[in-house]
C-alpha cells in the first residue's frame, strides 16, 4: 500500500443508514482487512454446500446463493461509486433496490463455485482501485441516492456490510449442521433492512 488512509469516515460522510455497517470495521487498514475478508466470506458460504446454498431460509427470505451475488452487487455498486467520486466526478449517482437486483441474478441456477468465484473476482477489482487512491481522493465526496458519500465511506461501506451478511449466516451454518435451518428472530437472516440499498 503506497500511501496511508486518512483515518475513518466521520457520520457527515454517509447516509445514517450505513452507520451500523461502517462500525463494524474494526481499527487498521481498510485495504488490508479487504485481502483479508476475502477468504474468510468464501470458507464460510462454501461451509453450506451447493445443494442447502440454494435453498431460502424461510418463505420468501434469500438462499446463500442469493447472498453470495447480492454481495458482488452490492461491492460492485459501491466501487463504482467511489471510482467515479476518486476521479472527480460530481453527477449525482442513483440508489439500487436490493431485492429487485436478487431477483434478476438467477443466484439459485447457478453453481456455488461460480459465485464465489465471482465474487473474488470483484473483490480483486475493488482491492485494486482502493489500494491506488491517495489521501486526497479518499477525501473526494460525492452524491448517492440522494445522500453525501466520500470515498472512504463507501470502503468502510463494504467491508462492513460484508461483515453484516457473515454475521447473520454464521449461526445458520451452526443450525443448518443440526438439520434445523432458521432464520432470526426478526426474520432478516441474509437481508439487509429495506428494499432499497442506498
Amino acid at each position: 500500500m503506497t500511501t496511508a488512509m486518512p483515518g475513518r469516515p466521520g457520520p457527515d460522510e454517509y447516509a445514517p443508514f450505513y452507520a451500523g455497517y461502517i462500525e463494524k470495521v474494526p481499527e487498521g487498514d481498510p485495504r488490508a482487512q479487504l485481502a483479508r475478508a476475502t477468504e474468510e466470506t468464501r470458507r464460510l458460504l462454501d461451509a453450506f454446500g451447493d445443494e442447502r446454498a440454494g435453498q431460502p431460509y424461510a418463505p420468501g427470505k434469500w438462499s446463500v446463493k442469493d447472498v453470495a451475488t447480492h454481495l458482488a452487487d452490492t461491492e460492485r455498486v459501491m466501487a463504482y461509486r467511489a471510482l467515479r467520486i476518486a476521479r472527480g466526478d460530481t453527477t449525482p449517482l442513483a440508489g439500487f433496490d436490493q431485492d429487485d437486483y436478487v431477483r434478476a441474478a438467477g443466484a439459485n441456477r447457478r453453481p456455488l463455485s461460480d459465485l464465489l468465484a465471482e465474487l473474488s473476482a470483484v473483490r480483486v477489482g475493488s482491492f485494486a482501485l482502493f489500494t491506488g487512491l491517495d489521501e486526497e481522493a479518499f477525501l473526494r465526496r460525492g452524491t448517492a441516492n440522494g445522500n453525501p458519500v466520500s470515498v472512504r465511506a463507501l470502503l468502510y461501506i463494504i467491508l462492513g456490510h460484508e461483515e453484516h451478511h457473515r454475521a447473520l449466516l454464521r449461526p445458520l451454518l451452526g443450525a443448518a449442521a443440526g438439520g434445523a435451518v432458521r432464520a432470526t428472530a426478526d426474520g432478516t437472516v441474509g437481508q439487509s433492512a429495506g428494499g432499497r440499498h442506498g
